[in-house]
């Protein structure tokens, strides 16, 4: 018994320590933003409306560019034996929230588990254990992997791909590398695009037999993606075509902020790899293998440099191969620190170690109070539960809200409803059917503020300990429409 349970740890303690952390993550911070809406509210869909797509979300609110049903259903199936369990159970459909984001996590982290088998079959044990160390202490790769961003879904079969990469089955990489682009991220031509051209001209690859393999690999994808997203969307589609246009070709992204040139490599890049940064750029100088696969990386994020806006999510798929850079210097520098040099490397490298594990809490604090919709509605149906059992209850939820921790999962049944109508002026609402409002205004005619959820808005530095500061600052409120006497009645924490 005890010898399976030390081969058990022995091959999954790893995964066991770092899909803890992503599920502390999970648990911590239920709610999701705006950018994930598309995919988290397929899977609420999917797995309470299943077979009719007449009551699916995307057919009233279908965002700016389509996306592709094929990752919500996958999580959506493999979730499916704990959602059903949940409806059965008439837990709430928050539960079913955690769910869905925990099998995600899950799916993200096996693929990270094959791609760090490849890290110790090429480099060894130790630099695969400083990969997972530096891993556990960014807050981002693992504060994501249960987001389902397209992103996020693209970096599952990013890290399977460079897994291949590493065992030598390039083309099973290149193909990896095509399905991720043609169904889930279109931006990830960026990275096969260099990847490709160094095989090619390291004679890795044939130009022919890669033709020949890619060609097969494209029409499977584009026409999976076609003919289930034309079922789901109604009409003839291919999501990330469309993306491509609207991104690429139109550039309508930027009207959504732009940053300069330098920004992923002295913004996002910094923030995301915390000690592995400088880390990553040591293990480049020492070891010349590493290089191989840190050219094509690099390529990829200074081609997407060149598209004016920028987010950290979009270079995600860097992040795990510079990881690796970094955890060769760190073992180099753990294994000659006896020496005076190395042992000066050694304490600094421990250093940024302390420094990033301090970073990564802090954002993490901060994201924590990101999602203020999200609590105002699990606090509404709290405190206003009971009010009304027999008549419906209508909540109106605002743009604001929406986007900052509010989806289909947090919606109860009877007698709760609830609208997301737009472009309903603040004069308008007294004359509607409202009970209640989610709302960004403090003060709405012709209804009460019941109470106010705050969420972060700055860090600031002082004198002291802690040396930081977060600050927080009401960011939705709820108001309650005096015409009935459930809101009038009844005491609220009040505004």
């Amino acid at each position: 018994m005890a010898r399976s349970l030390s081969n058990f740890l022995r091959h999954y303690g790893y995964d066991l320590f770092l899909g803890s952390i992503a599920a502390f993550y999970v648990f911590m911070v239920p709610f999701t933003k705006v950018e994930e809406s598309f995919n988290i509210q397929a899977m609420h869909d999917i797995s309470y409306h299943r077979h009719h797509i007449e009551n699916y979300d995307h057919l009233e609110f279908s965002g700016v560019v389509p996306r592709t049903f094929l990752g919500a259903m996958l999580v959506s199936l493999l979730a499916s034996p704990l959602t059903v369990a949940m409806s059965l159970l008439h837990l709430p459909k928050l539960f079913s929230l955690l769910a869905v984001r925990l099998v995600l996590g899950c799916i993200l982290l096996s693929t990270m588990h094959f791609f760090r088998v490849q890290i110790r079959n090429k480099f060894g044990h130790q630099v695969e254990t400083f990969f997972v160390i530096l891993v556990a202490l960014q807050f981002h790769l693992l504060f994501y992997c249960t987001r389902p961003l397209p992103n996020i879904l693209a970096l599952g079969l990013v890290n399977i791909a460079y897994g291949y990469w590493f065992k030598g089955s390039f083309y099973a990489a290149l193909n990896c590398l095509i399905v991720a682009t043609i169904v889930f991220r279109c931006d990830m031509l960026l990275l096969l695009c260099p990847l490709g051209l160094e095989l090619l001209l390291t004679k890795s690859i044939s130009l022919w037999k890669a033709i020949k393999c890619c060609i097969g690999a494209t029409l499977f994808s584009i026409g999976l993606t076609m003919l289930v997203d034309t079922i789901m969307w109604r009409k003839l589609l291919w999501p990330e075509f469309e993306v491509l246009w609207f991104n690429s070709v139109l550039n309508r992204s930027s009207e959504w902020g732009t940053h300069p040139f330098h920004w992923y490599f002295t913004s996002a890049l910094p923030r995301s790899l915390l000690a592995a940064y400088p880390l990553f750029v040591l293990g480049a100088l020492l070891d010349r293998r590493v290089l191989f696969y840190i050219i094509p990386v690099f390529s990829f994020v200074l081609l997407y440099s060149k598209l004016p806006h920028k987010e950290l999510r979009f270079i995600i798929s860097s992040v795990p191969i510079f990881n690796l850079s970094a955890a060769i210097a760190a073992s180099r520098i753990y294994n000659n620190r006896k020496k005076r040099f190395w042992n000066l490397l050694y304490i600094s490298m421990l250093g940024l170690f302390i420094v990033s594990l301090g970073c990564t809490v802090v954002t993490f604090m901060a994201s924590y109070g990101n999602y203020p919709g999200g609590y105002a509605l699990k606090d509404l149906h709290r405190l206003g539960s009971g009010t009304n059992n027999s008549n419906e209850t209508w909540v109106h939820i605002d743009p604001f809200s929406a986007m900052n921790g509010i989806s289909r999962f947090c919606e109860n049944d009877f007698p709760w409803r609830y609208s997301k109508e737009e472009g309903i002026p603040l004069g308008e609402f007294y004359h509607r059917n409202f009970t209640y409002l989610l709302n960004e205004h403090s003060n709405i005619n012709g209804f009460k503020c019941l109470f106010s959820v705050s969420g972060f808005s700055r860090i600031r530095l002082r004198n002291g300990f802690p040396p930081i500061t977060l600050f927080r600052e009401p960011k939705v409120f709820v108001h309650g429409n005096i015409k009935y006497e459930e809101v009038t009645h009844r005491s609220w924490p009040g505004c």
